[in-house]
């Protein structure tokens, strides 16, 4: 799996549990430590640890062990290293304290689709989904 793939893969996984504000950072002309930082920000520790459970789940179920996860069990900042890929967790207001997307505003974004959320509508006392 390329690089660009692998980011966007792991983005996935982090939005299917809820991460948001999330932005991926094309590093490879200013870092020669990764290739794509992702950067997303979690409402609890919990979900930041759910986040980051679903992202190693999916680096394993592709056969791309983690070389490493940092902050897992304070969860204000949690760090996967996945060689090319790097993923930054944040609770609170770490992401704002640290701005990592100042520190980096020379790499490229690539752009995220988001995914359309289904709108309830109520008729007669019943609760349908509205594609």
């Amino acid at each position: 799996m390329r690089s660009k793939q692998k980011a966007l893969f792991l983005a996935d996984l982090a939005r299917a549990k809820n991460a948001d504000d999330l932005v991926i950072l094309d590093m490879k002309k200013i870092s020669n430590v990764t290739d794509f930082s992702i950067i997303m920000t979690a409402s609890s520790s919990t979900r930041a640890q759910a986040i980051s459970n679903n992202i190693e789940k999916g680096l394993l179920e592709i056969k791309d062990k983690p070389l490493s996860v940092e902050g897992y069990r304070e969860a204000g900042w949690i760090l996967i290293d996945a060689y090319d890929v790097v993923a930054h967790v944040f609770t609170g207001g770490l992401r704002d304290f640290y701005n990592l997307e100042s520190l980096w505003s020379d790499a490229p974004r690539i752009k995220v689709c988001k995914k359309k959320r289904k709108k309830k509508r109520i008729t007669s006392g019943k609760i349908s989904k509205r594609k």
